[in-house]
């Protein structure tokens, strides 16, 4: 049986990231440990391009477009989803999961979602930087097994 390994090599790939501008707090703090891992990974700053949206269901737009412009080998969704007193904090959270995940189907361009969606401020504070690393490492395993299976 051939298996294929894991691959964390970044040099050489294309990475989109959209970020929320909203909970402005965790989402600089998940770009900020996102941008460190990829770069530690091999990355360069230039083949890394950020877009920033209002929210978090404005996210899947922009993934759309990336993904569409086969500019990039791997995208990344940035964001926080904080309950609050009302069923929007499901909705938000739901439609924007959905999104993210049709948009890779779609377009065949793998897409980390690092959309963190907590109870509280401080959960999302807690997750943020594990959250953000975790996503660069995401986009780029994922590129690279896409590339290697042709």
């Amino acid at each position: 049986m051939k298996e294929l390994e894991k691959n964390l090599a970044g040099a050489g790939l294309r990475i989109g990231i959209v970020q929320s501008r909203f909970n402005t707090v965790v989402c600089e703090g998940l770009l900020g440990a996102c941008r460190a891992q990829l770069l530690q990974q091999g990355v360069r700053e230039d083949d890394i391009t950020l877009a920033t949206v209002p929210g978090a269901l404005e996210i899947a737009l922009v993934l759309l477009h990336m993904a569409e412009s086969e500019k990039f080998d791997a995208l990344i969704a940035l964001g926080a989803v904080i309950r609050g007193d009302t069923f929007h904090f499901e909705v938000v959270s739901n439609e924007s999961a959905r999104c993210v995940n049709e948009v890779q189907l779609a377009c065949g361009v793998p897409v980390a979602n690092a959309i963190l969606t907590t109870d509280t401020d401080e959960q999302a504070i807690a997750r943020m930087e594990v959250k953000g690393g975790e996503a660069a490492l995401v986009a780029i395993e994922m590129a690279n097994l896409l590339r290697e299976l042709g």
